[in-house]
């Protein structure tokens, strides 16, 4: 969903131009406290405010912003821009939003892979070790080849395979005795 802040007269006529380019719903405030009623309701993907508003009334202009979570912001100047513009200026908008999106994604999956990359190691190289036990009971090395298959499934599922050909070395000679 799409907020639109202006007080102009084209607001409704601006706002289906940019539910029919984005495809999302547009929703209009005229006032900033009217926007921030909508944005206290609804999650929005990206709010498109007159700048004006903002000179006019800088700390409800403030609180809008607060308000906005995780919407992306886009000041535009309604006295000098045209639909077209606004509809151009959003669009960017909602494209870097994507490119944010998944670039804060990646990093977080990379963050983790790179957590568990030791965790894993270490436990896998454990579960080694201990199956080398002597005379270890049978049960004690049914549960640790469980897991030992866990972590490895683990491991694979998060793309870390191959990453630590040692612990796969050592791991395979233990389980073969």
């Amino acid at each position: 969903m799409i907020l639109l802040i202006t007080p102009s007269a084209r607001v409704q006529e601006c706002a289906d131009a940019l539910q029919q380019a984005t495809g999302e719903t547009a929703h209009v405030a005229t006032t900033l406290q009217e926007a921030i009623t909508h944005l206290r309701a609804q999650e929005y993907s990206a709010v498109v405010v007159d700048q004006s508003l903002l000179d006019a009334e800088p700390d409800a202009g403030e609180m809008a912003l607060q308000h906005m979570g995780t919407a992306m912001p886009v000041c535009v100047n309604f006295a000098i821009s045209g639909i077209e513009r606004v509809v151009r200026e959003l669009r960017a908008a909602l494209s870097r939003r994507k490119r944010e999106v998944l670039i804060a994604r990646q990093g977080a999956e990379q963050a983790l892979r790179s957590e568990l990359t030791g965790t894993l190691t270490a436990l896998l190289l454990s579960c080694e070790l201990a199956l080398q036990t002597p005379n270890l009971p049978a049960a004690a090395e049914a549960k640790i080849r469980t897991a030992y298959d866990l972590a490895r499934q683990m491991r694979a599922r998060i793309g870390l395979a191959g990453e630590d050909s040692t612990a796969h070395d050592v791991g395979a000679l233990a389980l073969q005795r």
